[in-house]
């Protein structure tokens, strides 16, 4: 079990790496409305700079501290809640603009994974 967790580990900050410094210039198929990037993004769900940066933020801290609770076990599940909790933002704010489910489909995964790695933690104790 410990390779599935190690896996969900490496997809969720992988992605999260991903979207917010490689593509977040781009349109992707899953951004919010009509949203180009991933700034528009934000302003289509009325949420301001200061969230822009807030969030993104708080996603790429909790990705670099889910890898590090690889190795350093105190810092996988309060970076798994974390993410979790931005995910489930995602989500209402996918959910607010009334974009189709397909867009809330990568919110939704991600969600889900760390809900995994939060189980799989829980079991190994």
């Amino acid at each position: 079990m410990l390779w599935i967790q190690r896996l969900f580990v490496f997809l969720i900050s992988g992605t999260i790496v991903n979207v917010w410094l490689f593509r977040s210039g781009q349109a992707t198929l899953y951004r919010g409305g009509a949203a180009a990037n991933l700034r528009d993004e934000f302003m289509v769900y009325g949420l301001n700079d200061t969230l822009f940066y807030l969030v993104g933020g708080l996603k790429l801290l909790a990705a670099v501290a889910l890898l590090l609770g690889l190795v350093w076990k105190k810092t996988l599940l309060p970076a798994a809640y974390l993410i979790a909790l931005l995910m489930i933002g995602a989500l209402a704010m996918h959910f607010k603009v009334a974009d189709p489910l397909l867009r809330s489909l990568p919110a939704a995964t991600m969600l889900l994974l760390c809900y995994g790695v939060i189980q799989l933690e829980k079991k190994q104790g």
